[in-house]
């Protein structure tokens, strides 16, 4: 019997019934030869770590512009955090933690640079479709590896489709926009309580708020502090939450699930539309489009960029709309910078 055989039978002892079995994973699109160690979705972790993209999240911003200042957290650290507490969860419901925490590590991998107002621009000068869950998915399948793609299961490409809510539903129960898995859900819940209380935390140390400012309901219900609030939101999920026919139904009290509400439309209001966060995502926005817009009318630079950022696809027919929008969204905050600077500021002649 193989260690991977081992641990199968090992989930089959403990996991919840509405939990996924590695062993009854859908697979891949491309048949491959099972590890003798590592699960399926062990596996997909490990594809995700050692990926480009993964990297890349180093230099990519969460809200605050990551090369302004290393105290914020960076595209990376948000999704070490949305592991961390997914992973929580996942342990305390006895879910499979190695798909939790596959899908939280890849969630944000197509994601573009500076943040959601990266994602913004390509919506407006590319397509109102483009969305980072989507580019997540598409990087992972078709632009890695010499675009031979990371070839994912099934549970960790649906997970990472499905991971985001924008200002939706918390708790959503719209089959269309959720995860097949418990565990994707459990990313999907996992990704808002880290944004909440880490972009807060940011927030208040970088002065654009004061903690005073922070509605007392959701300081009382919720907490003081990140570990607080963070704590409070995952042990009411855990505790509200019910197995029923063999389906994990996810759902938190009343007052948590308000002192949530309240607090992200704090956060809209206060911090991601505040004039200081607005006034450098107008700037980026600037920066991305013209870069945009340059590459579509130099493509053999868009190709010679591509292939040294190891972006590759074996549909040679793409639009170069299509093939800009890959480079753009794949690019770090420094590295845009850099090539906004290159292309577009003059040089010295001395």
């Amino acid at each position: 019997m193989t260690i991977r055989k081992i641990f199968e039978n090992r989930e089959k002892s403990f996991m919840s019934p509405a939990g996924c079995l590695s062993a009854e994973s859908k697979g891949r699109t491309i048949k491959e030869k099972p590890c003798p160690i590592r699960t399926p979705f062990q596996v997909d972790r490990d594809r995700i770590v050692y990926s480009h993209g993964f990297r890349r999240l180093k230099y990519k911003t969460q809200v605050f512009l990551s090369p302004l200042g290393d105290f914020y957290r960076t595209r990376l650290t948000h999704t070490l955090e949305v592991a961390q507490i997914s992973r929580t969860i996942a342990r305390a419901m006895f879910m499979n933690e190695d798909l939790v925490e596959a899908i939280a590590l890849g969630h944000d991998l197509g994601h573009p640079p500076f943040g959601h107002s990266g994602e913004n621009c390509l919506q407006e000068i590319y397509s109102p479709d483009f969305s980072h869950n989507k580019q997540s998915l598409r990087l992972v399948d078709l632009l890695e590896n010499n675009g031979k793609g990371l070839n994912l299961t099934y549970e960790v490409r649906d997970g990472i489709l499905k991971h985001s809510k924008g200002y939706g539903k918390v708790i959503s129960s719209d089959p269309e926009e959720t995860a097949n898995t418990a565990e994707g859900r459990i990313v999907r819940i996992g990704d808002i309580m880290a944004y909440l209380n880490h972009d807060l935390d940011d927030a208040i140390k970088s002065g654009v708020i004061k903690e005073s400012m922070v509605p007392d309901s959701c300081k009382k219900v919720l907490g003081n502090s990140y570990s607080e609030r963070a704590m409070t939101m995952v042990k009411d999920l855990v505790f509200s939450s019910r197995v029923s026919d063999g389906r994990m139904h996810m759902q938190v009290s009343d007052d948590v699930s308000a002192a949530i509400k309240e607090l992200r439309k704090f956060l809209y209001d206060k911090v991601y539309r505040s004039s200081r966060v607005h006034r450098e995502f107008v700037k980026s926005k600037k920066i991305l489009s013209e870069l945009y817009a340059y590459f579509l009318e130099n493509q053999e630079e868009l190709f010679k960029r591509l292939e040294s950022m190891d972006l590759r696809v074996a549909d040679k027919n793409r639009p170069v709309e299509r093939v800009a929008c890959d480079l753009i969204s794949s690019m770090t905050d420094r590295y845009a910078l850099y090539l906004y600077e290159k292309i577009f500021f003059p040089s010295s002649l001395v």
